[in-house]
Order: structure tokens, then sequence, then C-alpha cells
């Protein structure tokens, strides 16, 4: 361990887990291995993305343009500190690193692995998915008392991600990542302008609006013991489309993707169907959280079915609109006034029949069953978590009760994103997660529970027996016991959606 390890860790009475670091699959080793497993389909699925950006950064800015391309990504891994390349290519050597680096036990996550679940094609998704988690198994079985990888689970179906879930079970495989952000065709398009129908899509969020019902999912999630987890990026469309600039469309795209899934889950009432079952969000910090679960409380202070009465059209006065147009009023205004009708024709706002579009019920919150604000807390604060990365300042909001609503902290987990292009020096990740107690934005128990207790109750209060085995077995298992009281009095039967 470096000087820079050595100093943060005599502060640190705790291990550290690193809640999502990234390795990297050394491509002839990948698709030999997947081919002896998934045949020639899973090759192809797995060069399938890499493919596309291939063909996308070959063309000139300007064919960008013509045809509204986003600039991919590029030199997004580490070379020219090529013991890092290594390390995140070979498994038994960030093993054999880990102390160095300062991290106790380590999550892995794929890189062109991330993408799999979004494959087009349905047979190929489901090989390339299977395949590529049995080779996962296998390439870190050696080394999993530090280190674990993550499942690759395609969500197009419920079936398709059960079926997954239940292989990942199978494999002995610990922690899944759900695609999300599922891109689907529109309708009106393919029935309207067939040859359009490829260039124009919506996409699913799972808990609201979709095109399925996912509480299969979920309940299979809680049935397995499993913790689900996103990694799913907003980048290449909607407001991230820049033809030539790559941090443009960068900036922010893991935060848009996860508040998409997370506002979904909650406003669709998952949260409260499943009160055991826990999400993660990674890579997009927590700021949007933050903001995201004060907008919630906000718009429900004025939105709830209570609240909207002060909004409903059948409670205006008509008569006495009249009385102070008469008094207050010019005498256009005071003629125009004819009926109810003509007395809600102001800002153009809608009436009648249409003025709700249709909606059976005009509560946006009704899924949640909220009672009271107090719910929100039970409801997000305590069941979305939200992988942060070392150098985001950001991270300390998540701990700031002064800030939060409620006096709620929500629950960041510290991830590296080691070997990807943001970590120049994998060595540095530590003291730079620590830099926000130094400065003072996070005290020491923060700093605990973002390295330790939340990536704990995240994946082991789900399962258990995740940490069994492992070099922090007894620092989690003491945690556990120590929490046993609270998460037993937490709302609801472990495994059973809420009535």
């Amino acid at each position: 361990m470096n000087a820079k390890h050595s100093v943060v860790r005599q502060h640190l009475s705790h291990p550290v887990i690193d809640a999502d670091g990234h390795w990297l699959e050394f491509g002839p080793l990948v698709r030999e291995r997947l081919r002896s497993i998934g045949g020639d389909r899973a090759v192809e699925g797995f060069a399938s993305f890499p493919s596309l950006a291939d063909e996308h950064l070959s063309m000139s800015v300007a064919e960008r343009r013509r045809r509204r391309i986003a600039q991919q990504g590029f030199w997004g891994l580490p070379t020219k500190n090529t013991r890092d390349r290594a390390t995140a290519i070979m498994p038994q050597l960030l093993y054999e690193r880990l102390d160095e680096l300062g991290l106790d036990f380590s999550v892995m996550y794929p890189t062109a692995g991330l993408a799999l679940p979004l494959i087009a094609d349905a047979e190929t998704r489901r090989i390339t998915c299977r395949a590529f988690n049995t080779f996962s198994a296998e390439y870190f079985r050696d080394v999993s008392d530090r280190l674990t990888p993550a499942a690759a689970i395609p969500m197009h179906t419920p079936d398709e991600a059960i079926a997954e879930l239940e292989h990942a079970k199978q494999l002995g495989l610990k922690v899944v990542m759900l695609g999300s952000m599922i891109r689907r065709q529109i309708p009106a398009v393919v029935q309207e302008q067939p040859e359009a129908a490829g260039l124009a899509a919506w996409y699913d969020v799972f808990g609201l609006d979709s095109e399925y019902d996912y509480d299969p999912v979920w309940a299979t999630c809680v049935e397995l013991g499993f913790s689900p987890t996103f990694h799913s990026g907003g980048r290449g469309y909607g407001l991230r489309v820049s033809p030539s600039n790559f941090c443009y469309n960068h900036i922010g795209h893991f935060a848009v993707a996860g508040e998409a899934v997370c506002k979904a889950l909650f406003l669709g009432g998952v949260t409260r169907r499943f009160p055991s079952l826990k999400f993660a969000f990674l890579e997009g910090g927590v700021g949007w959280a933050c903001q995201l679960y004060a907008d919630l409380i906000e718009h429900w202070e004025k939105r709830n079915a209570d609240a909207l009465d002060e909004v409903n059209p059948d409670n205006l006065d008509v008569d006495l609109l009249r009385q102070l147009a008469a008094t207050h009023g010019s005498q256009e205004i005071a003629a125009a006034l004819t009926d109810r009708r003509a007395a809600l024709d102001t800002a153009r706002q809608p009436v009648g029949a249409a003025a709700v579009g249709g909606i059976d019920n005009v509560d946006d919150f009704s899924a949640c069953r909220i009672e009271n604000k107090q719910d929100f807390h039970e409801l997000f604060a305590t069941k979305f978590y939200f992988g942060c990365e070392a150098d985001d300042r950001m991270n300390a909001w998540a701990f700031s009760r002064r800030h939060n609503p409620l006096g709620s902290q929500l629950n960041a987990l510290f991830g590296s994103d080691i070997g990807h292009f943001d970590v120049a020096d994998m060595a540095g990740v530590l003291p730079e997660a620590y830099e926000l107690v130094e400065d003072g934005l996070m005290d020491a128990d923060n700093f605990r529970d973002f390295v330790f207790t939340n990536p704990v109750r995240f994946w082991a209060e789900a399962n258990p027996e995740f940490f069994t085995g492992t070099v922090v077995e007894h620092e989690a298992a003491a945690l556990l016991a120590a929490a046993a009281p609270a998460v037993a009095t937490n709302g609801g039967a472990v495994g059973q959606p809420s009535k």
C-alpha cells in the first residue's frame, strides 16, 4: 500500500467495498470463450456495439450532423498507465493489487458487456447474455473472496429477464445488472409510416407506462436474493446528440437515465408493492437523486388528491368572478363571462372532457399510496442507492440531513470506476474519495456509510450469504447483526409484495 493509502487507511476502522469497479474484456480471449459457450451468435452479439461505434466514428462531422448522430466515445481506456490497463484485464493482477489500491472487496461490472442487454435482436441478445454471464462466472471464480462480477440481464420482456436471473443464480453470480431504457418502436409510426419505424422510438423505464408488467421480475429478484442494479446511459439520443463533442454527450448521461428509471419505479409504486427490494443506479452520482427526492415531495404537496381540489375547475366561483370583473375589470371581461366555460378560458387551459387527457385517476401518486410526507423517506430514501465516483463533490449532499427533505440521508455507494478513462491512476481513487472528509464535507461516519455500510446493506440484506467466504465476511456479519432490529421493522415481509 502506498503512502497515500496508508494515511487514509490509518483513519479507517472498517473495510472499503468498491460497489462499481470495471473490468476490460480482452477481445481475443472473450470471443474465443463466447464462441465455445454460445457459438457464433454470441460472438456476433458481443461485437455488435463496437461495430456500430466504429461506423459512427468513421463518419465525418458533417455526415454525423446531417444524420444527427452523436459523437461517440474515443480513447476511453487507460493506455499510458499500462499496468492499470493490464490490471483491468486480468482479475488475478487486480486481486494482487487490491491492498495497494486500498480496497478490500470490489464488485466488478463489465465494459463492453454493459451494452449486451440492449442488443436489438431477441435471440442474439439472450444467447450473448447467457454466454457472457457463464464466462464471467468462470473468469472470476478463483478470486471470489475479493472480487465478484455482475451478470448482464436482458429486460426486453419479463420472461427473458426471469430466465437469465435464474441462470445467474445457478452460476453462483450475486450481482445483477439489469438493462434499462429499453428502446421500443412507436406503434403509430409502425402503422402509419413503416419506412420510418426504425428511426423513431420511445424508451421503456419499467415502472410506469411500460409495455409489460415487470412485477414478476421484481418478485423473482426478491425470491433469488438479488438487489437490482442499473448501469445504462442516456448518451446518443434526446438532448445528447452533439455530432462533434463527446463531453457534451457524456456529461450527465448516466444521471438522466438513472433518474428516468428511478422516478418510474417510485411513481409506479414498485417500492410500495415490494418493500424489501432495493435498487441501485450506478455511475451517475447522487446529486440528481437529491434533487429528485425533493422535487417528488414538492410535487406531491401541490398535486396530491386533496391538493388538486385547489385547481379543480368545478370549484371556480363564477358569480364571484363576475362581481370582481364588474368592479375591477374591463367591460369586455365582464361581458365575456357568459358561462363557466368562458370563465375558465384563461391562459389557453383546456376545459371539458379533454381537461385531464382521458386518465381515470388524477392523482399521479396513487400507486405509491402516500399518506403523509414521511412515506417518501420510507419509499425513496431507504429503497434506492446511488453509485458515486470518487471525484464527485456532490457525494457529500447525500449525507446532509440539513439540506435533504425530512432530515433524510440518501444511500450513496462508493464506486471506483477503475478501468475507465476517468481513472488515470487506480491508486488515487480512495485518497480522492477521502478528500471530502479532509475538506470537512463528510465526517467519519458518513465515509463509513459511503464505502462500507451502504454497500453491505444494499447487497446483504437481500442475500445474507452475499459476503460469506469473502475477506469482509466477519465485518459485514457484525454490521448486519447490529442493524437487524431496525431492518426487521422496516416495513413489509421479506420476499412478499405488500398488499
